[in-house]
């Protein structure tokens, strides 16, 4: 069993650290660290062991993340819930059917979205900045559930920038501020994760000496993310959102081109 030099540890563990804050505070986490494990694994890993290695050191970030926001921002879990269990099922099936569907279209489609909520996002200056006070409605949990079963197979199918879609989707039609919407989108994503984790494990996709550290740094840099989140509030987050979105835009633009 090979491992690796120490150099690439001290590189693993910065990768999941700084993948963690990311995660915890803007989302996008998974941008910078499935690009970092390419370079800091060995180059004969297969594919799905650098997915596994990410997905267990994600989900251990997020984990931690959802504790350090629900303990302090009010969340619906009434909806959140039920969206999330379906989120479960359908980032399980989704990763199943991946084999049989044409992923290729995936990239051009999420950039235009990405755009289209950058620019919004951008223009409307109080979007997500107003905390909601009212209940949500009948149709707005029924709405919840949509998007959980929509966003659990995307991530499944795909994954890519899943948490910034629940957070955008939170504001926008939920009316959510931007701290209440990504407190709530680490619940769903959670679960989309321990979804994927559901495959991988059993398939023996996770290579626990790289994963088990990878963790390590990204849970401690998820509980850095959240508490800089919250202490910076819904103005913060809306201005590293953009950025973020930015950030995707750019990555996905650049991988159409090249």
């Amino acid at each position: 069993m090979s491992w690796l030099s120490d150099i690439h540890i001290w590189w693993l563990l910065l990768i999941g650290f700084a993948a963690g804050l990311m995660d915890a505070a803007v989302g996008g986490g998974g941008l910078l660290q499935i690009p970092g494990l390419f370079g800091a694994l060995p180059a004969n890993t297969a594919v799905p062991a650098v997915m596994g290695v990410n997905k267990f050191a994600s989900a251990s970030g997020t984990f931690v993340a959802a504790i350090q926001y629900t303990r302090r921002i009010p969340v619906p879990w009434a909806m959140l819930l039920p969206a999330a269990a379906l989120a479960f099922v359908c980032s399980y099936l989704g990763s199943h059917v991946v084999v049989y569907l044409p992923t290729a279209w995936l990239k051009p489609a999420i950039l235009v979205i990405l755009v289209l909520m950058a620019g919004y996002t951008f223009l409307k200056k109080d979007l997500g900045q107003i905390q909601r006070s009212t209940h949500l409605s009948r149709r707005e949990h029924g709405l919840g559930l949509l998007m959980g079963a929509l966003i659990g197979f995307y991530d499944g199918v795909f994954g890519p920038g899943t948490g910034s879609l629940l957070s955008f989707i939170f504001v926008r039609f939920f009316a959510f501020d931007f701290i209440t919407a990504t407190a709530s989108s680490k619940i769903i994503n959670l679960t989309t994760n321990l979804a994927a984790l559901v495959f991988f494990i059993p398939n023996h996709f996770v290579i626990w000496q790289w994963a088990i550290p990878l963790a390590v740094a990204n849970l401690c840099g998820g509980i850095v993310g959240a508490r800089l989140a919250m202490r910076g509030g819904s103005k913060l987050l809306r201005q590293g959102f953009i950025i973020l979105l930015c950030i995707m835009i750019g990555k996905f633009g650049w991988d159409l081109l090249y």
